[in-house]
């Protein structure tokens, strides 16, 4: 058998590696997505609230009220409003920050199979692949948001900006250029780094001191343990550059795409802790964690379940 029909008859994960985490990530990150959406939604509402151009005071709080608020004024299924750019935004985020941390662990950070992996290199490895995932699907995530709000638009008598996903990236395109499209990316890849920092850091490492030092062995209870730990320390460090990040996304812009109420992140930030108190930055806290703890559990279990299927090593 020539090298090309012996390459031929390998399984699609040994042949395209990368290509096939990439596919199976951005699987499992669409169904944890759709299952737990509605506390996004419900969570870029409430970092809304209190801001300085969000007009008169609103009628709902917190996160039960807000929630239920949707669901009456607008409806059941506008609680996925904005789901389908989310989904998009999982496909190229999750495929790029997984097969990233994943080449950055085991070939240029060098972890040796079997062994424990140096804390700050698990650091190194969650910030950068955090970052550089953001970074691409950063438009996708511009999109999600204003479409999140288009609801609220709607109560408030304003005119809908969007007809559906494909006009808002049009729209924005148009109005904004293609700059226009990355509109925020600094707090967005800011909080990714943060995130993941949190979520891929604290599960790789999690996971394996357990499977290192413990009678667990690799499985659903160990995945499980793992998912909960990093979707707590991910909520942490991510909820206040999630703030700072939705507040400019969701600014009005001129007709060079500058914002109006923002000059950059960092004066986002001080405004907003300056107008209304630190704890501002913990808005939706509670549905951030609550939202990214049953999605970490989704995804880790999904992820690690679809691997072993197509005969991927465990993660």
């Amino acid at each position: 058998m020539s090298p090309a029909e012996e390459e031929r008859s390998l399984p699609l994960p040994e042949r395209w590696p990368r290509a096939s985490k990439f596919a199976l990530s951005a699987c499992a990150a669409a169904v944890a997505e759709l299952v737990t959406f509605p506390l996004d939604l419900t969570k870029t509402r409430l970092q809304i609230q209190g801001e300085a151009a969000a007009g008169p005071a609103v009628p709902y709080r917190g996160m039960l009220r807000t929630a239920a608020g949707i669901a009456q004024e607008e409806g059941v299924w506008k609680l996925w409003q904005g789901a389908t750019p989310a989904v998009y935004r999982h496909i190229v985020y999750t495929g790029v920050r997984m097969v990233t941390y994943e080449h950055l662990r085991d070939s240029v950070l060098g972890r040796a199979e079997g062994e424990s992996f140096p804390l700050w290199k698990a650091v190194v490895g969650g910030l950068s692949a955090g970052a550089i995932g953001q970074f691409f699907a950063s438009p996708t995530d511009l999109v999600k948001v204003q479409m999140q709000m288009e609801g609220k638009r709607k109560l408030e008598g304003k005119p809908l900006r969007f007809r559906g996903v494909h006009h808002a990236f049009l729209k924005i395109l148009s109005e904004g250029g293609v700059r226009g499209l990355w509109a925020g990316w600094v707090p967005n890849v800011q909080r990714a780094a943060l995130v993941n920092m949190g979520d891929l850091t604290t599960y790789d490492t999690v996971k394996h001191f357990l499977l290192l030092n413990t009678t667990l062995v690799d499985n659903s209870v160990t995945h499980s343990v793992s998912s909960a730990c990093s979707g707590l320390v991910a909520a942490v460090l991510g909820t206040p550059a999630d703030v700072v990040k939705t507040r400019i996304m969701n600014q009005p812009r001129d007709k060079q795409g500058k914002g109006l109420l923002y000059k950059s992140s960092m004066d986002c930030l001080i405004q907003t802790v300056q107008g209304e108190g630190f704890m501002s930055l913990y808005k939706g806290f509670i549905p951030t964690w609550m939202r990214m703890a049953p999605w970490s559990l989704v995804f880790w279990l999904t992820y690690e379940q679809i691997r072993r299927l197509c005969g991927v090593t465990s993660f």
